[in-house]
């Protein structure tokens, strides 16, 4: 009985530290790809960065607003870049508040697709307009994208 009690414990503090050691990788990952606002602003006024709205299809009508000069890519399309962009060109991402999640995902993603230069706007949207700088309202207009997706 106690073998089985040590071995279960052992057990239980070694998938708390795998997991521990996970997160701690991908915070770490997520901080040295990422940019603040300040920094993507005076890319973009240089002109040498691309700039991609990677918000989940449902955020662009509750925050109708975007980045001046955002190219629009839903996250499930985010394989679709390696068609149409250099995988050397440097690249923003934005999503739509401080917790990245949408963002992170994409920024994995496409890293894994071997794009090299791409980063994520740290606080998304959010962080962006906080600082003051420009949006403009979203034009796109709204599509519920259903398909591949089974009947409930």
């Amino acid at each position: 009985m106690t073998v089985m009690v040590v071995v279960a414990a052992s057990l239980c503090v070694f998938v708390i530290a795998a997991v521990t050691t996970v997160r701690w990788r991908v915070k770490r990952d997520l901080e040295a790809n990422s940019i603040e606002p300040d920094e993507l602003h005076a890319l973009l006024k240089k002109g040498e960065v691309l700039l991609f709205d990677v918000r989940q299809p449902l955020d662009v009508p509750a925050y109708p607003e975007v980045i001046p000069g955002a190219i629009r890519i839903a996250p499930k399309d985010a394989a679709e870049l390696s068609a149409s962009y250099s995988r050397d060109e440097p690249a923003v991402l934005y999503c739509t508040g401080a917790d990245d999640k949408t963002g992170a995902m994409v920024l994995g993603k496409v890293r894994a697709l071997k794009f090299t230069r791409v980063k994520l706007l740290r606080g998304g949207l959010q962080a962006w307009k906080d600082r003051g700088y420009p949006v403009e309202q979203s034009t796109e207009p709204f599509q519920l994208d259903v398909r591949g997706q089974e009947p409930r």
